[in-house]
């Protein structure tokens, strides 16, 4: 294509010309109408659509925090915790600084949970967006990849602690489970050379994954357009000037909507930076205010709240549960057989997949399935657009009972992760065994119970009442 760029007139502002003389060489405008400008959106969207604006808001200040840490932070065994303090008591504004990133992985991790549950609700995940679903996925993995990594940078008693327990529950992997945990900490302790290799991560290779991941999951939102409460396509329904009818633009529309999220988002944000930054012990745990000592253990170990939940499961995995677990699998695989349309042949597979599951179950180490449980839970994730076989998308038209069985997932997982912050007991283990089958229950049931019910009929365009 031949190299063309806009005659303006003499007198056209600075700001114009300026503006045409990149876009003849780069596709800013473009960029900024296809993403953003001229970007048709959904004009029911309510306040749940807001958390997808704060994430990006949320992955900005991580990053600048982090470039301005780094600036002063020492990844060597020796010096990390010295260093950690030196910013927070003589570097000008550290202490600001420290706090925001610290209070930025807590509250990304909110949005992000926030951001999830809106899918879920109203069936963001569903078609055509599965691959949107997925990248979204990935990113919640990269996240909890990062957070890790970080977790063991200031040094201090429970970050040093927390990622021994986390590195050692790799050695409960059949025949490699040593070798992978020596592997990820370079060393046969937590060290030093722990502490470079999780640096390197937390700040280059999983930011670099982490940005590329996001930038995919804006274009495949852009591909196929935003979902909204309704769960109707609006692309179905479209206008002489071939935009649909049920959409408006996102700038200015949504950008002041956008605005108005993000100055309540500051608000809430600085009143805990600047009054309540370790929140309790929940963002930054009190442990980690002392120097790493190899030689003393801290009372109870337990990560970060936002792994908590899944941290729960992994404790909930005992040898006595593991007799509840074989029975879950019989009852599963029973189910399957009786109740689904699947093939024979698949039906098969899925019988020789419990049956090996069961042995298992029965030789290996309850520790060994609490890991896989743990890792399953989060990535069984990513199946939901094929699990879920409502007739629609959102919470809306569906059966008011559906409702519950939401709220029921919702308090199992709020009562997994706040018993992940508990010492355990015979009470409380028991009470997460029950949260953990209803976790697994509410995906591996979906194909069933999402089906079920009397459904409302959809409307053919979007519900929209004007403010």
């Amino acid at each position: 294509m031949a190299f063309v760029e806009k005659k303006l007139p003499a007198d056209a502002p600075v700001a114009a010309k300026a503006l045409n003389w990149v876009d003849a060489r780069f596709p800013l405008s473009k960029l900024w109408n296809d993403q953003w400008g001229a970007y048709y959106a959904p004009k029911n969207f309510n306040w749940w659509y807001i958390f997808g604006s704060l994430a990006m808001l949320v992955l900005v200040i991580q990053i600048v925090t982090g470039i301005f840490l780094v600036m002063h932070y020492k990844p060597d065994a020796t010096l990390a915790f010295a260093s950690v303090e030196y910013i927070m008591r003589d570097v000008p504004w550290g202490w600001l600084v420290r706090y925001m990133h610290s209070t930025g992985a807590s509250a990304f991790f909110i949005i992000v949970y926030l951001h999830m549950t809106k899918s879920l609700l109203y069936g963001s995940y569903r078609k055509p967006r599965e691959l949107l679903w997925l990248f979204g996925v990935g990113i919640f993995l990269s996240l909890m990849g990062e957070a890790f990594f970080g977790y063991l940078l200031p040094w201090g008693q429970m970050s040093y602690w927390g990622a021994q327990v986390i590195v050692n529950l790799f050695g409960a992997i059949p025949f490699i489970g040593p070798d992978l945990s020596l592997w990820i900490r370079g060393d046969y302790v937590v060290s030093d050379a722990t502490l470079n290799r999780f640096f390197s991560f937390h700040v280059i290779a999983i930011p670099l994954v982490l940005l590329g991941l996001v930038a995919a999951h804006l274009i495949a939102l852009h591909e196929v357009g935003s979902n909204n409460p309704d769960g109707i396509e609006i692309k179905d329904t479209l206008g002489p000037d071939g935009h649909p009818l049920d959409g408006i633009p996102s700038h200015p529309y949504y950008t002041v909507h956008d605005i108005f999220g993000v100055v309540i988002f500051l608000f809430v944000f600085s009143a805990i930076v600047f009054f309540a930054p370790e929140m309790g012990g929940y963002f930054l745990e009190f442990n980690n205010f002392v120097p790493a000592d190899s030689l003393k253990t801290p009372p109870h170990i337990a990560p970060v709240w936002y792994f908590t939940p899944f941290y729960s499961i992994l404790r909930a995995t005992t040898s006595d549960f593991m007799y509840a677990l074989i029975a879950g699998v019989v009852a599963f695989v029973a189910l399957i057989w009786l109740k689904s349309r699947l093939s024979g042949k698949i039906k098969a597979i899925v019988a020789v997949i419990g049956l090996i599951a069961i042995a298992g179950m029965v030789v290996l180490d309850a520790k060994f399935w609490g890991v896989v449980l743990m890792g399953v839970s989060v990535l069984i994730l990513a199946i939901m657009p094929w699990i879920d076989h409502s007739p629609v998308k959102s919470i809306r038209y569906r059966p008011d009972w559906h409702k519950y069985v939401y709220i029921l997932f919702a308090i199992a997982f709020v009562v997994l992760g706040y018993l992940g912050v508990q010492p355990p007991t015979p009470t409380k283990t028991t009470v997460a065994q029950i949260c953990t089958f209803i976790y697994f229950g509410f995906f591996l049931l979906m194909p069933w119970w999402s089906a079920m019910g009397k459904f409302k009929p959809v409307p053919s365009r979007v519900t929209f009442h004007p403010h």
